[in-house]
């Protein structure tokens, strides 16, 4: 057995020892506590999913900066008010197999647990709402309208909105809450950015393989259920 395997084995180790000691774990949501992406589903609604779709691939790669890419999927969408709201509407939350049972599991152990996503906050409010996550733990993105509801833009001040915010997000939570031990859980390159702050990042690949996190992950699961035996 190589050097290189032994230290990937004991890093593997060391993440399952945070996980089960963690005080806090913050959620990643497209593709990672839901089984789709928002913003292309969004995009699908709207008639442009295939354009939009790319981007994404791009953005959870790291191929472009997360920004660059958020900016160019809406400008393709431009989702008026009506059209969010329809899609809401129509649309229920896709949640990923055993992710309700593994947040309620973290909640009766009395863990806090965030959600951090590059996705929009009103996309992502049914999905708090269902697994019981009051919305001041949500940390998301906001798009804006015009008085017309059409699409003006999104809040540049959000930092879930360019590469790097989620460091920052995960920094302000463990000092807003006094946290000793936070893990990061996700499925892509923005979220493997948040270590540190986050004590450990846990790859998620349920939904998709991104390279980039499955290679680079100490401890990349493919099921919830790998989390929750580990807390059991």
């Amino acid at each position: 057995m190589g050097l290189e395997v032994k230290n990937k084995m004991s890093s593997e180790a060391e993440v399952k020892r945070l996980w089960r000691s963690a005080d806090a774990v913050c959620f990643d949501v497209d593709s990672t506590v839901c089984c789709d992406e928002g913003l292309d589903e969004l995009a699908n609604f709207c008639g442009v999913g295939s354009q939009v779709a790319e981007w994404t691939k791009k953005a959870m790669g790291g191929g472009v900066s997360f920004r660059e890419a958020l900016q160019q999927r809406l400008n393709i969408v431009k989702p008026s008010q009506q059209h969010l709201s329809d899609f809401i509407a129509s649309h229920p939350p896709k949640l990923s197999p055993r992710i309700t049972e593994l947040i309620s599991k973290l909640q009766q152990s009395n863990k806090k647990v965030f959600l951090v996503s590059g996705g929009f906050r009103d996309i992502i409010t049914p999905v708090a709402n269902l697994l019981s996550i009051p919305l001041d733990c949500v940390y998301a993105n906001r798009l804006i309208f015009n008085e017309d509801g059409s699409y003006a833009g999104f809040d540049l001040d959000e930092p879930t909105s360019e590469s790097g915010g989620k460091p920052r997000v995960v920094g302000v939570i463990k000092r807003k809450y006094d946290l000793n031990t936070m893990i990061m859980i996700g499925d892509g390159a923005t979220d493997m950015e948040a270590v540190p702050p986050a004590d450990a990042f846990i790859g998620y690949g349920g939904n998709v393989i991104r390279e980039k996190v499955r290679d680079n992950s100490h401890w990349f699961v493919t099921d919830f259920q790998q989390l929750i035996d580990e807390l059991s």
